[in-house]
């Protein structure tokens, strides 16, 4: 059996030697560098070959990739890197590890054409000054294939390993048994529709009601699927903490059902949470964990692979017993783990980690998104970018004279665009052409003072730099997906790049997997999520029926009451007496669920005036994972009181207080985002890219976190509760048809 390994990664195993170094070295975008290997093959002359495919085998390893260019006349064979700054700064590792890679590429051209010797050039292309420094030296067929074939034999003990690993879990992952007894009323359902749209390679959006065990509903069918369809890896993304821990021990229970499983599992954690020495620098001189770490990093990375499952704790434990990094022996051992659970940013970003490592090496992935209506959102935030004047004032603050100059002339710019516009707030139909060309030579100086000082710390430059790159780089693809709007705050402004619709930069990412499937209880409509998401046009879809059944769960109309903005103060005396009724009718824990943190207190302090007696306890603004660890602890089995909190906030999805911890739910809200002007901005896009603006904007995202926050009451088939829907919109058709067809509306 052969084992495939790209040329990259071939020598980053082989090849990478000393330190790790993160020294701020501000690297060329992806379209740069594009751009600059075009730019430098125009340069050569007729007959020049670009993107030549490679490939050769040693023994049961076959190596292939792609060699920058090749020039017939002159025999020579290039590896173009683009770079910025002085390149005498560059490490000697990173110019180790460039000579690896194109002398394997140049035995493989010899091999490949019967040459008996080849010139290969490392051609280091300056993206700034776009001048070449060309490093030559003569190579014969021979010396190549000697090195080539070292670098096989030093890789080929892991590989063995790995074809006996892939062997073993394959085996084991076709014998997998479901690791309950039965499966859950519609579970099955649930699998059966993963595992199809898996074996056609087709997406799938399932929604699938909260309680019904979707994690593993998921996860069992993909591992199932995945000897099949040839699988190599699997990414559970998840848009919180508590989700990825859900995943792990959706993993853990897989694997212990079959002891035989050697499922190499990767939990994804953020770096600030990783670093063992927040207060040093990513570079050996700074950082013992960085000193040497790709000479520890074989020991390292034999001994995480052993551990098999490779969470926070686990990956800490072994990185400090082999004295490297956490993060980044974290972000090695994704390329040899099976499963790798993160967060959304991780494959859908702009700059996301897994995606670009399922692209280059190239792997054969499937996703899972959890609780996927939170990506239209997230996804949202992702591809925004936004320039605050306060910023910029900042960084002129702190900047060095030699930075002065070019800020300055953004400063005046800026000035210029903020009292062009007589509103306080403007939609643009283009972003200035003017402030643009000052704000891109703004961050090239400021990339050239950066790299002529990689130890800088200016914290007030930095951060604006990288938001001004963000900016910069998606103005590159601004268009009908995203508004371009300023806002006026006395004599400054922000600028913002508002993405209203991902689709357009989704779509790459659906595409490069082999099946993507996004699950929630609350996916409706279809076509919303479709047209906001991006999803492929032959994406399947199931709903799930519910285990639950409508005596479960009382749900209740309160139509006398309207919580709308303009209602307010006369709706909080009817709110109250709608939740001591039915306090006093059935004493247990509720939860209450309010449209702002303002229109909670108020109802809380009526709340306290009409029912004395009972516990109350209130969500606050900017709660830490203790305070709301803490609130959640309230809720016993033995318990009774009345917890107070915001919809669509930390306790309204993704919390399970199963039996007694909760008997109801009160929400005084549709949910819907408020009405100003940039949701209405929003709302005229929307009309004009799908028809519905107000329910694109308003009603579907809102009915979404109402379904959301009453899922919270019934989690398993012995659980019974009430819900009072608290508005008289609720009885409308438009909205009856977005709630659950398992309940009952009373």
């Amino acid at each position: 059996m052969k084992y495939t390994v790209a040329v990259r990664a071939l020598c980053e195993f082989t090849a990478k030697q000393g330190d790790l170094d993160l020294r701020f070295t501000p690297s060329p975008t992806a379209q740069e560098g594009i751009a600059g290997h075009q730019l430098v093959a125009s340069r050569r002359g007729e007959g020049y070959e670009s993107e030549i495919s490679l490939s050769g085998e040693h023994q049961h390893l076959l190596v292939r990739g792609r060699a920058d260019g090749y020039d017939p006349q002159l025999n020579r064979l290039e590896e173009v890197k683009t770079f910025r700054g002085r390149l005498e700064r560059q490490p000697d590792n990173h110019r180790h590890l460039h000579w690896a890679q194109l002398m394997v590429y140049g035995w493989l051209l010899c091999q490949a054409r019967g040459l008996s010797e080849v010139e290969l050039a490392l051609v280091y292309f300056d993206i700034g000054s776009q001048d070449e420094t060309v490093l030559r030296q003569h190579c014969s067929a021979t010396a190549l294939q000697q090195h080539f074939e070292t670098q096989c034999e030093r890789f080929l003990d892991w590989a063995d390993q790995e074809l006996a690993h892939r062997a073993a879990r394959d085996w084991a992952l076709t014998a997998l048994p479901f690791p309950h007894a039965a499966f859950r009323t519609g579970q099955r359902a649930l699998a059966e529709a993963v595992y199809k749209a898996n074996s056609t390679g087709r997406c799938l959006m399932v929604q699938a009601p909260t309680g019904i065990g979707k994690t593993i509903g998921t996860v069992f069918p993909l591992l199932k699927a995945c000897p099949a369809q040839k699988l190599d890896k699997v990414f559970f993304l998840t848009a919180k903490t508590s989700g990825r821990g859900v995943a792990m021990k959706a993993l853990d229970l897989v694997k212990h059902s079959a002891p035989a499983l050697p499922l190499r599992v990767i939990e994804l954690v953020a770096k600030e949470k990783a670093c063992e020495h927040p207060d040093k620098a990513c570079h050996g001189a700074s950082c013992p964990l960085a000193q040497g770490f790709y000479d520890r990093l074989p020991q390292a990375r034999t001994a995480a692979a052993a551990a098999g499952t490779l969470d926070k704790a686990t990956l800490r434990t072994v990185a400090l017993a082999h004295q490297v990094c956490p993060y980044y022996l974290g972000q090695e051992m994704v390329k040899w783990s099976d499963a790798v659970v993160g967060d959304y940013n991780h494959y859908f970003d702009l700059n996301a980690m897994l995606h670009g490592l399922a692209v280059g090496q190239p792997w054969r992935v499937s996703v899972l998104v959890d609780e996927a209506h939170n990506l239209v959102e997230r996804a949202r935030k992702m591809y925004t970018a936004e320039l605050d004047q306060a910023s910029l004032g900042a960084a002129r603050r702190s900047a060095p004279p030699p930075l002065k100059k070019a800020l300055d002339r953004l400063h005046k710019s800026w000035n210029a665009t903020h009292k062009a516009q007589s509103e306080d707030y403007q939609v643009h139909a283009e972003v200035p052409e003017a402030f643009m060309f000052s704000l891109q030579q703004a961050t090239h100086a400021i990339t050239e003072h950066l790299t002529e000082h990689p130890t800088l710390v200016d914290e007030a430059l930095q951060g604006f730099y990288f938001e001004a790159l963000h900016f910069t780089r998606l103005s590159e693809s601004f268009g009908e997906h995203s508004l371009f709007d300023i806002t006026k705050a006395g004599k400054q402004s922000t600028l913002c790049l508002r993405n209203v619709v991902p689709a357009s930069f989704l779509k790459p990412r659906f595409a490069n997997a082999h099946s993507v499937t996004l699950f929630s209880a609350t996916l409706r409509p279809q076509q919303f999520y479709g047209d906001l998401l991006g999803l492929p046009d032959n994406t399947a879809w199931i709903d799930v029926d519910s285990p639950f059944s409508h005596e479960q769960l009382s749900v209740q109309v309160s139509r006398h009451i309207s919580t709308r903005y303009q209602h307010r103060q006369a709706s909080l005396p009817r709110v109250v007496e709608v939740m001591a009724r039915q306090y006093e009718q059935q004493p247990g824990n509720y939860l209450a669920f309010f449209s702002s943190f303002d229109y909670l207190d108020e109802v809380a302090r009526l709340w306290a005036a009409r029912m004395p007696q009972v516990t109350t306890w209130k969500q606050s603004r900017r709660m830490s994972e203790g305070d709301q660890a803490q609130f959640l602890a309230r809720f016993t089995e033995d318990g009774q009181g009345m917890g107070f909190a915001v919809l669509g906030g930390s306790f309204a999805e993704g919390i399970d207080l199963a039996g007694q911890r909760l008997i109801g739910a009160f929400i005084a809200t549709l949910g819907l985002p408020q009405v100003n002007v940039v949701n209405e901005q929003i709302r005229m896009r929307m009309a004009d890219l799908f028809g519905d603006g107000y329910a694109y904007t308003y009603l579907y995202p809102g009915l979404q976190k109402v379904v959301q926050a009453a899922g919270r009451v019934i989690r398993t088939q012995t659980d019974r509760g009430v819900v009072h829907l608290m508005d008289d919109r609720f009885g409308r058709p438009e909205v009856r048809g977005l709630l659950p067809s398992w309940w009952r509306l009373g």
